[in-house]
């Protein structure tokens, strides 16, 4: 029988699989980008490419805090619906985000939406850590 724990971790590796998953298509879209481009190091001055590894870059710096935080709420007894708002809200952010680097230049409304949501999620997850360490 699966215990409330065990729904939390299960919420944290939903969440952190499809982060991951999503960290491995935007690493291949660098890696085409490179071989298309014959860039073997950074983005070699090229717009698009510098677009899609600030897409990978920025995936990464604010997914690892948020896959850990979700681990974390799991860890001291936070609902698995608390998980799964964070991690959904964390992925809808970071899907934006790309997006609206991927698929136009200068500010979008995706990256701006993607960075709320991210901000949302991880101010959520920084909240819920901090006052189940208390309580």
């Amino acid at each position: 029988m699966a215990t409330p724990l065990m729904y939390a971790v299960q919420a944290a590796a939903l969440w952190s699989g499809l982060l991951i998953l999503m960290m491995l298509v935007l690493s291949g879209i660098v890696v085409s980008g490179r071989r298309k481009h014959m860039v073997s190091f950074g983005d070699g001055g090229n717009a698009d490419l510098m677009a899609a590894s600030r897409a990978f870059g920025n995936l990464v710096e604010y997914a690892t805090p948020g896959m850990i935080a979700m681990l974390l709420l799991a860890a001291v007894g936070a609902p698995a619906w608390m998980i799964h708002g964070v991690g959904a809200t964390l992925f809808v952010g970071r899907v934006a985000h790309a997006l609206g680097l991927l698929l136009q230049t200068g500010p979008s409304l995706g990256r701006v939406v993607g960075m709320l949501l991210t901000w949302v999620a991880l101010l959520t997850a920084a909240v819920g850590l901090i006052a189940f360490a208390v309580v």
